[in-house]
């Protein structure tokens, strides 16, 4: 009888664990390699942020899952973000997310191609948040990497979209960083203006070494001299925020068309500079869009991380992530990867937000705002300088669409 006894409870215990297995969620551990360290870093810093509040909110939402987000200092260094990428790897991580700086993009995707192919069955996923120069969806596509922020063409095409509609835009001043990324907003906007606005006159073309400026006045000295009444840059961090910084200093009072003028620092610059709605910057979103779930999800953000969200394609992101977990039933990169090859999800601003399967770009809608007071009663400013963004524009996710040359290789 003892005996008997003792076979039930031990068949009870095996039922028991394997009851308690079936029911642990799916653990998915993700690596943040990003500058957090050096002149990058304070746009380092609000994107690990953002990752780990979303984690920490999809976490309390969702039993069947436990995401965790771990940072890894790239230095805003390829080869060292090829280092730590292989440190989070040997640490479990399955997902790698990036964002600061092409070449670093390139490189991951060269890496986690090359690795997937000699590591069948422990692939990793990429997933780009942030790095747009447009050749890592074209020529240097693959399959593992799929990015969630607009490339810089499509960026482009909707600023110029909107400037061939300003008359007062006569002279055009380029400013942008020394690598991939920059050189390829500045052959746009060449282009672009060319077909769009023939009679504008590009009166200076200039790039900067990246993240090592520490005084732009030089460089404003040329733009003021040049007598341009706009600014074209993609600068980003530190580049960005000092870009404006001397403008003020300067007396500048030219309009600037930026992609990151919302960025660490910007907008205290702007208002520093006393730029009053002379700053534009086109995104996936800003704090004010009229959009009531936007605005409690903002409330949310600000009081939990202490400032405003940089990033909302960062919240898209890891809902993406999340819903292809639960909708696959798994964490194995190469099933997040077959259910994102088509996914569509809203963004926090209630709009459709897809992934074409040529090349993994991710379509939204794109708004341009521009910086200026705000009536802080009834709306977000930034920064705590009581100046916000407030809309001037929206292309939606279709009319966004640009072709593509990627020829990518899937899995077979």
């Amino acid at each position: 009888m003892v005996k008997t006894l003792a076979r039930i409870t031990a068949a009870g215990l095996v039922a028991l664990a394997a009851g308690t297995a079936l029911a642990a969620p799916m653990s998915l551990k993700i690596a943040f390699v990003d500058p957090l360290s050096g002149g990058g870093a304070s746009t380092g810093e609000a994107g690990l942020r953002t990752f780990q509040y979303m984690a920490e909110q999809l976490n309390a939402k969702n039993a069947d899952l436990k995401l965790e987000v771990t940072g890894y200092d790239n230095k805003l260094n390829p080869q060292e973000s090829l280092v730590q990428l292989q440190k989070a790897i040997d640490s479990g991580a399955r997902v790698v997310v990036q964002g600061q700086g092409s070449a670093v993009a390139a490189a991951l995707v060269d890496f986690v191609g090359k690795y997937n192919d000699r590591n069948p069955g422990k692939e990793v996923v990429y997933l780009n948040y942030a790095a747009v120069d447009p050749a890592l969806t074209n020529a240097k596509c693959n399959y593992w990497h799929f990015r969630f922020d607009a490339n810089s063409d499509i960026k482009m095409n909707a600023l110029t979209n909107y400037i061939k509609n300003k008359p007062e835009v006569k002279k055009v001043y380029l400013i942008n960083q020394d690598y991939s990324f920059g050189q390829a907003v500045r052959s746009a906007a060449r282009a672009m203006l060319k077909e769009k606005r023939p009679d504008v006159q590009i009166v200076g073309d200039e790039v900067a070494p990246l993240q090592k400026v520490t005084d732009f006045s030089p460089y404003v000295a040329k733009i003021k001299a040049s007598g341009a009444d706009t600014v074209i840059t993609g600068n980003w961090a530190q580049d960005m925020a000092l870009l404006l910084k001397a403008a003020g200093d300067a007396g500048l009072q030219a309009n600037f068309y930026t992609y990151y003028g919302g960025g660490a620092g910007g907008p205290t610059a702007i208002k520093q500079a006393n730029l009053s709605n002379r700053v534009f910057q086109i995104a996936e979103g800003y704090a004010n869009i009229p959009y009531p779930p936007g605005h409690e999800f903002e409330k949310a953000f600000r009081a939990r991380i202490g400032q405003e969200l940089t990033y909302p394609r960062v919240v898209n992101l890891m809902n993406i992530l999340a819903k292809a977990a639960l909708s696959a039933k798994s964490v194995d990169p190469r099933n997040l990867a077959k259910a994102m090859d088509t996914i569509h999800n809203d963004t926090m601003y209630g709009k459709d937000s897809f992934f074409r399967p040529d090349d993994h770009q991710i379509f939204q809608p794109m708004y341009i705002s521009r910086f200026g007071p705000v009536d802080t009663a009834k709306d977000f400013d930034a920064e705590n300088t009581g100046w916000g963004w407030t809309g001037d524009g929206e292309v939606s996710a279709q009319d966004s669409l640009l072709p593509t040359t990627c020829k990518m290789d899937r899995p077979s």
